[in-house]
């Protein structure tokens, strides 16, 4: 297995960290091509008393696809579901989409019960445009309560994140303008539950935004985008869903891990923007794995032969931002 360093990557000086979104959803909005660094990281990420997702027996997922995705995409993304179990990865393949995860079920609720060890993706559901091709944020939560409680296609499950990807021809409130993905919790009427749920549209419609490092944005100094093993919008997706699961897992009601302000948190990933790799700083995403063939950058394997590139997530015992 052929290795070598990405050396050098230049992209624009920071300009945000995480903003506010609103009181009740936390969104991925620091700028891919905006990142910081571990310089910036200021103090830890806090607990605040709250219930994380801790079933031991998983977090199960649930997949809505919002309109048309091609099947390139659509197995991208499900074979990084699959690789939060070592079944489907070549042995000895290291690191992996589930070493990264362990940093994430460091994470433990004031019962000392750390974050489900297991992800799984159950059960996925198709939507061909139901609620049109502009949609606010609130309509993610009724989509999902709609496939509860109206075409029961999917269960009420208080330790699960319900999933809502994108097609590129839906537009969604802040997307691509300061978020790139947001999670949420929702009232299941009338079942009286409440649920967690998410939203990752497809990077392709700002890709310099949304998938950095795989793209650079459209002002800013030149440079030169990193290759993509599975295609720009799919491994932006991908880097978007980390972000966003971690997130849900460790802060589902606004009042688990979070830094800083409540209506401004950085959560477990989004404490460490533009973070992939040893050495990362403002504009160099950090030492990553590249493929001989291909030149595609990853820092991780997956289920079925996938690379992938994830995110740095903050680390509790070593206080730093830590990838695999």
């Amino acid at each position: 297995m052929a290795k070598m360093l990405v050396r050098s990557l230049f992209c624009p000086f920071i300009i945000v960290n995480t903003l506010a979104l609103s009181a009740w959803s936390y969104g991925l909005n620091q700028s891919r091509n905006q990142p910081s660094s571990l310089a910036t990281t200021s103090t830890t990420v806090a607990y605040h008393g709250g219930p994380l997702l801790t079933r031991p027996s998983g977090i199960n997922i649930y997949l809505i696809w919002y309109g048309a995705f091609s099947l390139k995409d659509r197995t991208t993304i499900t074979d990084f579901f699959a690789s939060f179990s070592p079944k489907g990865l070549v042995p000895h393949q290291e690191p992996s989409v589930s070493t990264w995860w362990r940093t994430v079920t460091s994470y433990k609720d004031k019962a000392h019960t750390p974050v489900s060890r297991i992800v799984r993706l159950v059960k996925q559901v198709g939507d061909p445009y139901s609620l049109g091709k502009n949609l606010k944020r609130a309509q993610i939560g009724n989509l999902v309560n709609n496939n509860i409680v109206i075409s029961k296609k999917l269960p009420v499950d208080s330790n699960a994140i319900y999933l809502v990807l994108t097609a590129k021809d839906v537009s969604v409130e802040k997307f691509c303008m300061d978020s790139c993905g947001f999670h949420d919790s929702v009232l299941v009427t009338p079942k009286g539950s409440v649920i967690v749920y998410a939203h990752v549209g497809d990077a392709v419609q700002c890709p310099g935004f949304c998938a950095w490092p795989y793209a650079l944005p459209a002002y800013g100094p030149p440079g030169q985008a990193l290759v993509a093993p599975n295609g720009v919008g799919a491994d932006g997706m991908v880097i978007n869903i980390a972000t966003i699961l971690a997130g849900a897992a460790t802060n589902p009601f606004r009042t688990g891990y979070f830094q800083g302000d409540i209506l401004a948190p950085l959560e477990a990933v989004s404490a460490c923007p533009g973070i992939f790799g040893a050495g990362a700083y403002p504009g160099y995403p950090g030492n990553l794995m590249v493929d001989k063939f291909s030149k595609a950058s990853y820092n991780v394997y997956g289920a079925n032969g996938e690379k992938f590139l994830l995110p740095a997530v903050w680390d509790l015992v070593g206080l730093t931002c830590k990838v695999v």
